[in-house]
């Protein structure tokens, strides 16, 4: 049996959904049953289960008879109360590990984020603390480690509006990126399911292709047929920026752009070894901006 904890996130129901259409059993963690989300994953064949990372009670329950847990689970998007890097990413997700050892999990599959982006922010923090930890632990693990995803960094959410025709540049824009599609992600996941090539393994993931904010700029100009209107954050203005904020969230989001800024360059090793061919953006931004 497979817990996927992050279940009603995007990524988590991509995985739960994917595992369950390869005929695998597939237990969903959440926290309210009644929910669209996780009625949408019990519809599709997940049994649901309630529990909740910053309750170490739960996950004691959820895990019993579990094989193999995947772990896609973040705060970032979360809007409930008690709900923060530090509860979820940093302790919950440690709770999720020690808890998952006490019960004799076989595998623990952990989605985190690539190490070329730095460390010196609160989420990142939080997800490099989780992989050691499953490093130090007893349990098979695999570490998925994946640049910045498309759905994400080419939405409104962190300024790259295509629709609008208005999209901000973080640092100079000319740093190459391998933006990756969370189908794909959601893909690699699965794929490491009952795979003996990825036991204890930290596999970077990324986009067939390496490609600046710029050259997604000229991307997106080309799926809508329209001119973007590009404004710059400047690697100092992110710098000041950092430094005025005591927010954890706000200052993750500037690690964020800090990094993308840098760039992040990862290897297509990952695609053969499990066996996934990745999407590229071109097709992705032909069918993605409206």
């Amino acid at each position: 049996m497979i817990l996927v904890v992050g279940s009603t996130g995007s990524l988590g129901t991509a995985v739960a959904k994917g595992l369950i259409a390869s005929h695998k059993k597939v237990e969903a963690l959440v926290r309210d049953t009644s929910a669209d989300r996780a009625k949408d994953l019990g519809s599709a064949g997940a049994v649901l289960v309630v529990g909740d990372l910053k309750s170490r009670t739960t996950l004691d329950a959820a895990l019993k008879g579990i094989d193999t847990v995947v772990c896609t689970a973040n705060s970032v998007t979360s809007r409930r109360e008690g709900d923060s890097i530090e509860t979820v990413d940093q302790m919950g997700v440690q709770n999720l590990i020690d808890a998952a050892e006490a019960a004799g999990t076989k595998h623990f599959i952990f989605v985190s984020i690539s190490r070329n982006i730095r460390d010196d922010f609160p989420l990142a923090a939080a997800k490099l603390a989780a992989e050691r930890r499953l490093e130090s632990s007893t349990i098979d693990y695999t570490i998925l480690l994946p640049s910045y995803f498309a759905e994400t960094w080419f939405s409104p959410a962190v300024g790259f509006d295509a629709v609008s025709g208005k999209i901000r540049i973080y640092g100079d824009g000319k740093a190459r990126v391998s933006y990756v599609t969370l189908g794909d992600v959601a893909k690699a996941t699965i794929a490491c399911v009952d795979n003996p090539k990825v036991s204890r393994k930290a596999i970077p993931i990324g986009g067939p292709k390496h490609i600046s904010q710029l050259d997604a700029v000229a991307l997106a100009e080309k799926a809508t047929g329209r001119k973007m209107q590009v404004e710059f954050m400047t690697a100092d203005q992110i710098d000041q920026a950092r430094k005025g904020t005591t927010d954890a969230l706000t200052g993750s989001f500037l690690g964020l752009f800090d990094s993308l800024a840098g760039g992040d360059e990862v290897t297509a090793g990952w695609a053969q070894l499990l066996g996934v061919k990745p999407r590229s953006l071109e097709d992705w931004f032909s069918k993605s901006p409206e």
